[in-house]
């Protein structure tokens, strides 16, 4: 007896785990968490695409007839109504954007932009981004940066949607807090629970004691899930950088993280993402159109008249120990050999989820 379904080869069946060693690269502190009080911040402002080979906004639209009658006036071209501007659409009012990362910007450095158009404008290519303030999140922020240059669209599915390469330029400083005498580090939330929190402040404590001269209390302590406490010994307070440049590079084992597996599911851009050695349970799938084949030879079976019986469910399971699981990746690629969509796909995998047979959390992107 073999099983397919339409016309490939159906690999499911009894499932023999093999368990074998692996040795993951140590990472280091930073790559794992952020000094508390300096993470990313974002400038932002309006601006006015200019340039658009007739697909820019309404001249019609107060919106856009504003903002551009007063870059004309500021030029030396007033107008006396709105109205001469109605036939324009070579112009587009967007939302400027740029990320300052989490170490901060000094005056004359520059960022990438992002700029989407905020009206009606069927596209934004072939224009460029006039002179434009960016401001801080809050209403009534400073200027620190000016914005502008020639846009380039990547996804050309989203014409709306552009950068500018280098196009802000910061006019003053973005400066992160100054760090005293204790701080914290705060781990991302992908990492964030009491095993890996004890083992970040181990490791930073394991490595600064390494030195002969470090003596003392320890200069780490995990206060949560996500929290680890740094002091900063006396010896070090007075030129901190060097400690701090340790604190963050510390080495750190991934295995002694104890992290669970976790899966992670994009139904817009049809990823199943798998992180860990993700088990579940003997199961039983009914799920639409999802059917297994299964031939079976008559008396003289002969390949153009074989017998076929058609069933409704997929069974994965294993015939080892009673503590032992099939493998999740097993699973997803028997889905795709059966030419089950991805949407499909993560229904089933939410579905193992609250049937309690899917030793993983389930993260949507």
């Amino acid at each position: 007896m073999h099983g397919t379904l339409r016309g490939h080869p159906l690999l499911f069946g009894l499932i023999t785990l093999l368990c074998a060693a692996s040795f993951a690269p140590a990472q280091i502190v930073r790559q794992m968490a952020t000094i508390e009080g300096q993470g990313a911040s974002r400038l932002q402002g309006l601006g006015l695409v200019m340039g658009l080979p007739g697909t820019g906004d309404s001249g019609k639209d107060l919106y856009v007839a504003r903002p551009l009658a007063e870059v004309l006036r500021n030029y030396g071209l007033p107008i006396a109504a709105f109205e001469e501007l109605r036939s324009t659409r070579s112009v587009a009012l967007v939302l400027v954007s740029c990320e300052i990362p989490s170490f901060g910007a000094r005056q004359g450095d520059r960022f990438d932009v992002t700029v989407t158009s905020v009206g009606s404008a069927a596209s934004l290519a072939g224009g460029m981004l006039a002179l434009a303030p960016l401001t801080g999140p809050f209403p009534g922020s400073d200027a620190f940066a000016m914005s502008s240059g020639d846009l380039v669209i990547h996804d050309e599915a989203v014409p709306t949607k552009a950068v500018v390469r280098g196009g802000a330029q910061m006019i003053q400083d973005v400066r992160m807090p100054t760090l005293g005498a204790q701080f914290n580090l705060l781990l991302d939330p992908s990492y964030a629970s009491w095993s890996a929190s004890t083992q970040v402040a181990a490791a930073i404590n394991d490595h600064y004691f390494n030195s002969p001269e470090a003596l003392g209390p320890p200069v780490a302590e995990a206060e949560d899930e996500r929290t680890v406490r740094i002091t900063v010994p006396l010896a070090e307070r007075r030129a901190p950088a060097a400690f701090i440049a340790d604190v963050l590079g510390a080495p750190v084992n991934p295995a002694l993280l104890r992290r669970p597996p976790k899966i992670v599911v994009n139904s817009n851009t049809g990823a199943i993402v798998v992180t860990g050695d993700v088990r579940i349970g003997a199961v039983a799938i009914t799920h639409r159109d999802l059917r297994i084949t299964t031939t079976t030879p008559q008396v003289q079976p002969t390949p153009e008249n074989p017998l076929v019986e058609v069933d409704s469910w997929a069974g994965v399971g294993t015939d080892l120990r009673d503590g032992d699981r099939a493998r999740l990746e097993d699973l997803l690629e028997a889905l795709r050999q059966l030419d089950v969509p991805v949407e499909d796909q993560i229904q089933i995998l939410f579905m193992l989820q609250k049937s309690g047979q899917l030793q993983a959390r389930i993260e949507v992107d």
